[in-house]
């Protein structure tokens, strides 16, 4: 046998056992990670012998009927418990504002943040940011990558951006002093056509720069040593797409994609049905995917967003989410925010079930499943040690 063959055979049983010599294998790209980032790094990849974590976005901030109440959470309201994984977002940071683009104030996502790693949870934060050479929102997909290399006419506006990112992973800490680890999905769902930084509106090689140029800039030059970073498509079809547009694997920790299922309002049962089949084969046919290049390149697999917005099926939680990914090693799940009513679509926007919602009871049965992992299950893990 080759020692080409060896050593991907050696990757795969470290893959799949995780014995103390291949967690050596599980680095991060930050070399200067602190020493509770590493340990959250390694400590995820052990966690996916136990199950998958559910998370849910801007969980404690607000629900679908209340907003910054302490303690409070849709999930929790539920099932009397909090989600593994808390999302957050920080799209107007780079103004410095003082809300992010979901009205959501950065000091409150600072303590949510603080309050998660002191319970034993995992944040993760993308970021939404505005076209940085039209000063419009993220889905203006005007062209701007070019401008904001070096040498481009945007830069130094970037870099200034960056700069107040820094600035704010760096504020975040917990009750122990020491920095709180953050998986960062920033350039999410590459392959859409919807951002600005989005494959419609900029090439696989601008791509690829700005990723890196963050990397460097971030770790390298603001000493910003907390992360985990995670690269994000949207929908694909095959490896290759998927891996298009990957920085390699010095510049990402974790491989992911989002996919949502879609049906109109007021769909009936056999409509949601054919939805629910369109859904479950094409995530799993982007999870044995996902699962090929994560073992591959030794990095962390998760499903970064997912969800059905206002949940219409009762059943949806275990007999399509978990039907789809019950089978596959992943690190969690997360669904999208609950953002509730809004006057300006007149209709409510949420993905994780509240007190009395259709789907609520299912959702307590998913929640009992022996390999669905809440707060308290990961907190018994010791996570950052």
């Amino acid at each position: 046998m080759n020692v080409k063959k060896i050593g991907f055979l050696a990757k795969a049983f470290c893959y799949v056992t995780l014995t103390t010599a291949c967690a050596q294998q599980h680095k991060l790209i930050d070399k200067k990670a602190t020493t509770e980032t590493k340990n959250l790094y390694k400590n995820l990849f052990k966690l996916m012998d136990k199950g998958i974590m559910f998370g849910h976005q801007d969980d404690l901030a607000y629900g679908t009927t209340w907003k910054y109440e302490e303690g409070r959470s849709d999930v929790k309201d539920v099932v009397g418990d909090y989600p593994a994984i808390f999302g957050w977002d920080i799209g107007h940071i780079e103004y410095k504002k003082a809300n992010n683009l979901d009205t959501v104030p950065f000091a409150k996502i600072r303590e949510y943040v603080k309050k998660v790693y002191d319970m034993g949870g995992v944040n993760t934060i993308s970021w939404h940011v505005d076209n940085p050479a039209t000063l419009q929102h993220a889905w203006d997909n005007t062209e701007a990558t070019t401008s904001i290399l070096p040498g481009g006419k945007n830069n130094a506006r970037y870099t200034e951006w960056l700069d107040n990112v820094a600035t704010f992973l760096k504020s975040l800490k917990g009750s122990d002093g020491k920095a709180v680890p953050i998986l960062f999905r920033p350039y999410h769902e590459l392959n859409g056509d919807w951002f600005w930084w989005g494959k419609k509106s900029t090439t696989v090689k601008d791509y690829v720069a700005l990723w890196k140029f963050t990397v460097h800039y971030l770790r390298d030059k603001k000493n910003v040593h907390n992360l985990i970073y995670i690269y994000n498509t949207n929908t694909f079809s095959d490896t290759k797409e998927y891996m298009e547009r990957y920085p390699g694997d010095d510049y990402a920790d974790v491989v992911s994609f989002d996919n949502y299922q879609f049906a109109k309002l007021g769909s009936d049962q056999s409509e949601l049905a054919l939805s629910s089949a369109k859904y479950m084969a094409q995530v799993k046919n982007g999870l044995r995917i996902l699962d090929s290049v994560a073992t591959k390149h030794n990095k962390l697999p998760t499903f970064a967003e997912t969800g059905f917005e206002v949940i219409p099926a009762k059943d949806w939680w275990t007999q399509t989410l978990w039907d789809t990914i019950k089978d596959f090693k992943i690190s969690y799940v997360l669904v999208w925010r609950n953002n509730g009513y809004t006057e300006a679509d007149k209709q409510s926007h949420y993905y994780a079930p509240y007190t009395g919602q259709v789907s609520a009871d299912n959702f307590k049965d998913f929640y009992k499943l022996d390999r669905t992992l809440f707060e308290k299950d990961v907190a018994k893990q010791h996570l950052y040690k």
